[in-house]
């Protein structure tokens, strides 16, 4: 991380003659790729760290050709020599996602909406036009292969770990006969391919859009499909009749001919289906492969999505397999698999979580059956080395974004909240009334103190537990 910081810092050097206040590593979503935002005074900037250079390459050309026909993207301002660092300007960090969920279905809201698919239609359809498409990332179409590739993503990764007996042959012949339905070329422009309300940032009741490296050649509809059924966003389906008809208008008025609507409308729900099957792939691979905890606690958001949809959309009679496949994977049995228990007022199980200093001692168990998790957090890099942060402590901010961006942390966090889990989970079925988890380090101020809130604030928010949270080493801290 140092060094990804120090090409940052002498790319930043390039744009602005003076070192920045700040740098802060904004946390990474599904890709591999890092996110941090430079502060200098009362301006700042996004700078991107991607070690997958044809990535950075992509969306480089792609924001520079969307940047210089007025489309809401961002603009690139300097990129190193390998290509593995680029900074852009800063469009805010308040998504559209971000509104919905704080203000709700309100006419402001819809109204931003609108406004999405209106520049998504511009983006589509004018960003398309001389657009150079040997630059995309993957396919140059999304065509029949592309569709077949996302089908099969949602079979191996979330179908098949279900293990659930169905004829598999004919699965995929059916799969075949499905990607022959939707490649239809009348519709294609440019896709974004990852068209969904995280994606656009709202600034002063504006909108614009990041990530659009995936993008390709494809049909206008599947990136409407993509933003009105996001499982997160959770949109009425009056909301998404009127949205889907608006769109129709707005890109209307873009295109040389009249749109054939019925037709359009059987794309975008062919589309509806295989954007949500897409995503169910996606959080299989990243939550049950990769065992990241965000992408496991959406998949029941995901079923119960395409649920929603299976409820006004039936498939043709000539996919018998992949029919009766949907109707057992939306089932309450499927769905509850991976809704994990919540606690409520009657739960007798406490959470003890502390942080302590190795030189102090463990600390003590004073419980009826006794028993947890000691976790040792020195073999991670100690801020306290440094004299910046000696005085601090995990609390405090520049202690986290060190833990964060200069070392191990993370990735060490999501290995222990895979093993207390189990044990959480367990303890929640048989009304088990105790458990404590410590971390220990040298002082028991940074690297302990960081890890204990952050797993205070886990089991929170994914079990409503009651969690005591202590710091045992406090009072001697330095200060």
């Amino acid at each position: 991380m140092e060094a990804i910081l120090t090409n940052i810092k002498k790319l930043f050097n390039t744009i602005h003659n003076q070192d920045w206040d700040q740098i802060q590593k904004i946390p990474q979503s599904g890709g591999d790729r890092i996110y941090f935002r430079i502060i200098q005074g009362d301006q700042s900037w996004i700078a991107t760290y991607d070690t997958n250079i044809k990535e950075s390459k992509t969306f480089i050309y792609f924001a520079e050709h969307f940047y210089a026909k007025g489309l809401p993207v961002p603009k690139v301002l300097a990129i190193n020599d390998d290509y593995t660092t680029y900074i852009q300007t800063d469009l805010g960090n308040t998504s559209l996602l971000d509104v919905l969920e704080k203000e709700g279905k309100t006419e402001r809201v819809f109204g931003l909406f609108q406004k999405s698919l209106k520049a998504l239609a511009k983006l589509q359809v004018e960003g398309g036009n001389g657009l150079d498409y040997n630059y995309c990332l993957t396919s140059h179409e999304f065509g029949k292969h592309s569709i077949l590739t996302d089908l099969l993503y949602y079979k191996y990764y979330f179908l098949d770990t279900l293990q659930y007996p169905y004829d598999k042959q004919t699965l995929i012949d059916e799969f075949e006969l499905l990607s022959d339905q939707l490649a239809s070329k009348q519709f294609n422009h440019f896709l974004f391919r990852d068209f969904q309300s995280r994606n656009i940032i709202v600034n002063n009741d504006e909108v614009y859009f990041i990530d659009f490296q995936g993008g390709m050649q494809g049909g206008l509809s599947y990136d409407v499909a993509s933003l009105l059924w996001q499982a997160k966003a959770e949109l009425p389906n009056e909301w998404k009749e009127e949205l889907l008809d608006y769109y129709i208008q707005e890109v209307q008025q873009l295109l040389p001919a009249p749109i054939d609507v019925i037709q359009f409308k059987k794309q975008y729900n062919g589309f509806v289906l295989l954007r949500l099957l897409q995503v169910l792939g996606a959080y299989g691979f990243r939550g049950l492969f990769e065992r990241k905890a965000h992408f496991l606690t959406s998949i029941p958001l995901g079923l119960k999505n395409l649920k929603s949809f299976l409820e006004v959309y039936k498939l043709d009679k000539d996919t018998p397999v992949f029919a009766s496949v949907l109707d057992w994977m939306v089932s309450e049995e499927v769905i509850q698999r991976f809704v994990p228990p919540i606690a409520n007022e009657q739960t007798p199980l406490v959470i003890t979580i502390n942080s302590f200093s190795y030189k102090k001692g463990l600390p003590k168990d004073e419980s009826e059956n006794g028993g947890g998790f000691i976790f040792d957090m020195r073999g991670i890099l100690n801020p306290g080395r440094f004299d910046e942060y000696k005085k601090l402590s995990g609390l405090d901010k520049p202690v986290q974004d060190f833990l964060e961006q200069r070392t191990k942390m993370n990735t060490f966090l999501n290995s222990v909240w895979d093993l207390i889990d189990i044990t959480v989970e367990n303890y929640l079925t048989r009304d088990f009334e105790s458990l404590r988890i410590n971390f220990g380090c040298t002082g028991g101020q940074h690297r302990s103190v960081f890890a204990a809130e952050q797993t205070a604030r886990h089991l929170k928010n994914k079990y409503k537990l009651n969690v005591v949270l202590a710091h045992t080493n406090k009072e001697y801290w330095v200060k």
